[in-house]
């Protein structure tokens, strides 16, 4: 379950009812959640919480989705399917692999992108790319000078910039959908001590047995 509460429809804003309406009909997407790509919904209804976030969220993907874009839909959903998967977010990377499909990316390109740096499908263009995306998500934007090169052989000013923000803004959205249990990143956490067998094992000195 998400860690914040949920807004119901009869709670809902009219900014929210919006968005509840174009996603859910005349449901009430915190009794019966569901969307039409297989997620519960609850980005919407938590984010519902606070209306003018919401929409500030709305109008971010409808920026990035504008026809006045240099970067094509294919280069942004390439690094944005990439930003999921380094950013951990299994929300992001799994709804941006629906919209990637949709803007043209090929399967064989999807399926090796958590691996894209040894697999050969991808070309200079792609590689560009998701050689950036990897150093904005993984390195906190600590971009070497060569990716930066390579980056701007490829794609003009404009597109950077775009590429920059969409990545960066998809970002932000992978760590709230972890921070707050959203949507598919609704997830315990695994780094977890396992106990060990036997009574009196929970003060074994591991380290302590291996000795010269």
């Amino acid at each position: 379950m998400p860690r914040l509460r949920q807004v119901p429809r009869a709670e809902a804003s009219p900014e929210a009812l919006k968005a509840y309406d174009r996603l859910f009909g005349d449901r009430d997407p915190v009794a019966q959640p569901g969307t039409a790509t297989g997620t519960p919904g609850n980005w919407w209804t938590v984010f519902a919480l606070v209306p003018d976030v919401l929409v500030h969220a709305q109008d971010g993907f409808a920026l990035l989705n504008s026809r006045r874009r240099t970067l094509t839909p294919y280069q942004r959903e390439l690094a944005l399917v990439r930003t999921g998967f380094a950013a951990g977010s299994q929300f992001v990377f799994s709804q941006h692999c629906k919209a990637a499909r949709a803007a043209g990316v090929p399967e064989e390109k999807l399926a090796a992108i958590p691996a894209w740096g040894v697999r050969p499908v991808f070309d200079a263009v792609d590689r560009a790319i998701l050689a950036y995306t990897d150093e904005l998500v993984l390195q906190d934007g600590r971009v070497q000078d060569a990716t930066f090169a390579a980056l701007r052989e490829v794609l003009t000013d404009e597109a950077i910039l775009e590429l920059t923000y969409a990545v960066a803004t998809y970002r932000m959205h992978a760590t709230i959908c972890r921070a707050l249990r959203l949507e598919y990143d609704d997830i315990d956490e695994r780094i977890v001590e396992v106990p060990a067998p036997g009574q009196g094992a929970g003060a074994f000195d591991v380290m302590g047995q291996i000795q010269r």
